[in-house]
């Protein structure tokens, strides 16, 4: 049995103190917590991050110039210099604050996309996205009069790229892909889409929600013109993300949305726009959640991303053996690269109450189609139990699921 010994480096118990839910009880038993792609739990720094701006200085930032404003907008700025680096950007003036992914991809898909695409233009996505990177789109075409394209998923949870090649044509505007399945794990070979679209002219944006905690990201050498991520996928608050852009593309793009802090000048007769980032940025911000987000990159950065990948890998793998020797269970996306996600359904038995019933034991899965229902249509399922790992996951927690499961079987099938 693979134990957490086998990786010396990484102290996992000194870990998971860090994180003060996973030592609470949920129905009597200790939480087992694998629902990480929806969103993680957060460590004692996170939180102190919050409760230090709210108790110690909490203010309006950018304009103000008492000691409460100046504190409160040097530590929301070092959050984007932290970003910037995270993701390897050229520059700071890339990171643009939003909600998180969602409004990341509707940002460029209202803004971006209302500018250059035109009545019979295409749009490439796939047949993997989350519905946050399909709405956008379909509604942009429906404006537009465009033409939405979808890329095939192969039976082993992979995107047909020979198909997507096909796909790409003179009158693809933009390609926006999903760098790692929420609902599979599947990591896309991004680089490779990036390099075909660049053959046609035209421009990709990367859906990085779950890729971002797992993979290291560097948005140069994968040369994509739009990068989206979530803080709270990566061990960070909710309400808060970043869209990178690259930024010729972000300074002849029309603004998102009018207020504050987005412009340079106004009156009556018209108004004139701040410079990036701030362009894109009206309106106070979420300046408490974007400050305790800088605190989650620093998290990760520390443990170190490779070594939490090897722990994770090694979550994955050990499920992934359990749960096949399983009776009745079929793994849903076994792609040759995936991260530390397994999704599953078990013959006869919905996923919904198998979720209610690991529930009972303290064991927190997902359950359903994932916003991914195109997905789950493509195999013929109404969704799948996910288990997700982080890096606070243990193998003594894979036990228990595994246990769970086996007294689901037994009492539902």
């Amino acid at each position: 049995m693979i134990t957490e010994t086998t990786i010396p480096s990484l102290d996992i118990a000194a870990i998971r103190r860090q994180f003060p839910v996973l030592h609470r009880e949920v129905k009597g038993h200790p939480l087992v917590y694998l629902d990480n792609a929806a969103t993680s739990q957060k460590p004692k720094v996170v939180i102190d991050a919050l409760v230090d701006y709210y108790s110690g200085y909490n203010a309006n930032i950018h304009r103000g110039i008492h000691t409460l404003a100046e504190e409160a907008t040097a530590a929301f700025e070092a959050t984007r210099d932290t970003v910037a680096r995270f993701i390897n950007a050229a520059s700071r003036e890339q990171i643009i604050f939003t909600r998180g992914t969602t409004e990341s991809i509707n940002l460029v898909a209202q803004t971006w996309g209302r500018r250059q695409v035109n009545k019979g233009d295409e749009i490439i996505i796939s047949g993997m996205e989350h519905h946050s990177n399909i709405v956008p789109w379909q509604l942009l075409c429906l404006e537009k009069e465009a033409v939405l394209k979808v890329i095939p998923v192969l039976d082993n949870g992979e995107l047909d790229l020979d198909a997507y090649k096909a796909l790409l044509s003179p009158r693809t505007k933009i390609v926006s892909i999903v760098h790692v399945s929420n609902a599979l794990g599947t990591v896309n070979p991004v680089k490779e889409i990036i390099e075909a679209a660049r053959q046609q002219g035209a421009v990709v944006m990367i859906d990085g929600a779950q890729s971002s905690v797992h993979l290291d990201i560097d948005v140069q050498a994968l040369d994509c013109d739009f990068f989206a991520m979530s803080a709270h996928k990566v061990y960070g608050p909710t309400g808060i993300g970043i869209l990178y852009g690259k930024k010729e593309l972000l300074e002849n793009m029309p603004v998102f949305q009018g207020g504050g802090e987005m412009i340079k000048e106004v009156s009556f007769e018209g108004t004139t726009f701040n410079e990036l980032p701030y362009k894109y940025e009206a309106g106070t911000p979420n300046i408490a959640d974007t400050i305790a987000f800088k605190a989650a990159l620093d998290f990760v950065t520390e443990t170190g991303k490779g070594r939490m990948r090897q722990h994770e890998d090694q979550l994955l793998a050990y499920a992934t053996d359990k749960l096949q020797q399983l009776p009745g269970l079929r793994i849903i996306g076994q792609a040759a690269e995936k991260i530390s996600l397994v999704s599953f359904i078990i013959d006869g038995i919905h996923p919904q109450d198998i979720g209610i019933l690991l529930d009972t034991q303290g064991i927190a899965v997902r359950t359903g189609h994932h916003c991914a229902q195109p997905l789950m249509h493509r195999f013929g399922i109404p969704g799948t139990v996910r288990a997700s790992f982080a890096v606070y996951n243990t193998m003594e927690e894979l036990d228990r699921l595994i246990a769970g499961l086996q007294r689901a079987i037994k009492l539902l099938a």
